[in-house]
């Protein structure tokens, strides 16, 4: 006569082993994370407009679904490995901290990935890369704001400053002078500004008797209202 513990023991024991683990179902749901994987590589190239591009972290990420993929596999064929598997990644710490949100987003787009594709659920993962890709390229498009550009002046003497202040302030409502530097009889300026004439600035700013350079550069840090 079975008791409660065996009765509980073996039904929570199928629920690790409904899904079946056979080589072509094995197959089958490495090439869909695998196609799910590039269609990530090449979303990250071309959602992210960073100056300096990471290859390397974007193939990380096409290899993780593949990784998360064989970890959500191997937990369902066994509950032995699924336990000794828990108490391994408990003990990895990633010190590397990610300074750009969007990456933070492609990171857990492709272990959501993975664990969908491990589960066999492309249908889910399918659905999950349209809409997040047409919201990340709409959100991307929306105008919601501009970044400043930032002047660079350098010039003899130290009393260019003035004369570079009464040009920016001709072709700008706002205006800030982010540095100052004065040495060996020469003036650098930054200043931070906002334009729809930015050629004409520019070359206003040069066009000043004692100024040697003027460098009109745009950046893509945060946007500032």
């Amino acid at each position: 006569m079975s008791t409660f513990k065996d009765i509980f023991k073996k039904s929570f024991l199928q629920g690790f082993s409904r899904y079946d683990n056979s080589p072509e179902n094995i197959i089958v749901a490495f090439v869909i994370a695998g196609v799910f994987s590039l269609y990530i590589f090449f979303a990250y190239r071309l959602l992210t407009r960073k100056t300096f591009y990471s290859k390397s972290f974007n193939i990380a990420l096409a290899a993780l679904t593949l990784i998360t993929t064989s970890v959500i596999l191997a937990i369902q064929s066994n509950i032995v490995i699924s336990l000794g598997m828990v108490g391994a990644l408990s003990i990895v710490r990633f010190r590397t901290a990610i300074k750009e949100p969007m990456d933070l987003v492609f990171l857990f787009w492709s272990i959501a990935t993975g664990i969908i594709c491990g589960a066999g659920l492309a249908e889910i993962a399918a659905v999950l890369a349209f809409i997040l890709t047409l919201m990340l390229f709409v959100l991307d498009m929306l105008p919601l704001g501009h970044s400043p550009k930032i002047l660079l002046v350098s010039a003899t003497g130290y009393d260019a400053e003035k004369a570079v202040i009464d040009v920016v302030k001709q072709h700008c409502r706002h205006y800030t002078v982010k540095s100052r530097t004065l040495s060996g009889g020469q003036t650098d300026l930054v200043v931070e500004v906002r334009t729809a004439s930015e050629e004409q600035l520019a070359g206003d700013v040069a066009a000043i008797k004692d100024v040697i350079s003027s460098s009109l550069l745009s950046h893509d840090g945060e946007v500032t209202y």
